[in-house]
């Protein structure tokens, strides 16, 4: 038992299990199509015989990301290390909020039962997701869920950053210190967590400095053209958002399927 085990109401008046909130973690895999980890709640748990995602409620020192994976590992065999976090969707009830972890593994690992709360676990496909009896606030969010199964990727022009891309070594490590991004440009998810990508057009000896770095740094070269490579995405959970000034890169980008985000959305953070 937890700090955060307990029933508390929202302002609203219902009740809701976790006295500082709960937290949910929604993974899924390309095998190759789309794939969910999904709990079978035990019939003497909250909505029994239901499938819903592995989590419950927070501590009072965890954050979100801190909590679902803690509950994930508690009641299944799933190694939280090998997952990749890469968005938050907030539901809000004033007082009390659930927060889904949307993440991914790059492997497929082979997920059981660990708790008296868990009657099974299992992956099952995105379209197969529906059919099942579903815990009913799950059931409620799917196809939002189901649209934030994504990777998102921030292709940052350097060229485009008035001053700052001058300089990209300095440019990526305001990159690197950034954090989570509330509201990221065509994402789904409430708070995102990008692979960053900085496209300089001199890059130097900043590629090898940034082995360590939360940025990759690229040369960007052939102008437009090379640029509108960066915006295609690498694999189908990719979500790319291109921040230039270029109307050429912009029109490029948006055709290969990428969001395009004016440079001033992002000094706006790095300031």
């Amino acid at each position: 038992m937890g700090d955060g085990d307990g029933w508390v109401n929202c302002d609203a008046g219902h009740r809701h299990w976790g006295r500082h909130g709960a937290a949910g973690l929604l993974l899924y895999h390309l095998a190759p199509e789309p794939h969910v980890l999904l709990q079978k709640r035990a019939r003497l748990s909250i909505g029994g015989g239901t499938w819903g995602i592995l989590g419950g409620a927070r501590h009072s020192h965890e954050d979100a990301i801190a909590g679902a994976l803690r509950e994930a590992g508690e009641e299944s065999t799933l190694d939280p290390s090998v997952v990749r976090v890469h968005g938050l969707i907030g539901d809000h009830h004033g007082g009390w909020s659930y927060e889904t972890v949307i993440a991914s593994v790059a492997e497929r690992p082979d997920v059981r039962r660990a708790s008296f709360e868990t009657a099974d676990v299992a992956w099952v496909h995105v379209d197969q997701v529906p059919r099942k009896k579903l815990f009913p606030a799950f059931a409620d969010g799917w196809s939002r869920l189901r649209a934030a199964l994504v990777r998102p990727v921030l292709v940052v022009h350097a060229a485009a950053l008035d001053g700052l891309g001058a300089d990209p070594a300095r440019l990526r490590d305001r990159l690197a210190a950034l954090g989570p991004i509330d509201d990221l440009p065509g994402a789904v998810a409430d708070r995102s967590f990008p692979e960053i990508v900085l496209a300089a057009e001199e890059t130097g000896p900043t590629a090898e400095e940034a082995a360590g770095s939360a940025v990759r740094v690229v040369a960007a070269r052939d102008g437009a053209a090379g640029l509108a490579g960066l915006a295609a995405p690498r694999a189908p959970d990719e979500h790319r958002v291109v921040v230039t000034d270029d109307p050429v890169l912009r029109r490029r980008a948006e055709e290969a399927g990428a969001t395009v985000a004016d440079p001033r959305w992002l000094l706006g953070l790095l300031r």
